[in-house]
């Protein structure tokens, strides 16, 4: 990793996905910034297909019984799946304070790509993280198969056609993150020249 006196380029190179932070409840006003990063990922046509839904305190259990339901969904028989699974299902969205919903609502057009419009929001995602990072703030994107269950899509109340594209998890770090380690860059790009 190049170190670097760049503040965007310190938050990319210094941000970590980080599962465990305090009860400590960040400022809305921190929250706010973090949205209003996001807003300003790049995306074709300007169709903005982001949508936000911010979970804090007893919010949070309302997408606890949307993950029970979507687990018992997955279940050939839903009363084989022992309680303690259920409870521990039900607690995952208390594991932050704040737990940000983030769906993309492709829009409609001629000339207006699906993907794009999911590139679109995992970019304003991103902008969440960064911004997050340079805040002081501790996040962490979960994904996976609650995602796209149709409990967890109707708790935010999402259409037929709408994705949740993950649940950003905010907070104060317990403790510093790990250092990570990735593929060094060289061996992932291929470089072209004319001119060669």
């Amino acid at each position: 990793m190049t170190v670097t006196s760049n503040a965007i380029l310190h938050a990319i190179h210094s941000r970590r996905s980080v599962g465990k932070v305090t009860d400590q409840e960040p400022p809305k006003e921190l929250i706010q910034q973090m949205l209003e990063a996001a807003v300003t990922a790049p995306n074709h046509h300007h169709t903005e297909p982001w949508r936000f839904f911010v979970l804090t305190g007893d919010a949070r259990l309302g997408l606890g019984d949307a993950l029970v339901k979507a687990k018992l969904a997955e279940e050939d028989d839903p009363s084989d799946l022992p309680e303690a699974v259920i409870e521990k299902t039900r607690e995952k969205p208390l594991r932050a304070p704040v737990v940000i919903g983030v769906a993309v609502q492709p829009q409609p057009g001629n000339k207006i790509w699906a993907v794009e419009e999911t590139c679109a929001t995992a970019a304003a995602i991103q902008n969440m993280l960064l911004a997050g990072e340079a805040l002081g703030l501790a996040t962490m994107w979960r994904t996976g198969d609650p995602c796209y269950s149709e409990p967890v899509k109707r708790y935010f109340g999402l259409d037929e056609g709408d994705e949740l594209l993950g649940m950003i998890y905010v907070g104060y770090a317990e403790s510093d993150p790990k250092p990570r380690s990735r593929t060094p860059v060289d061996q992932v790009t291929i470089w072209r020249d004319t001119r060669e």
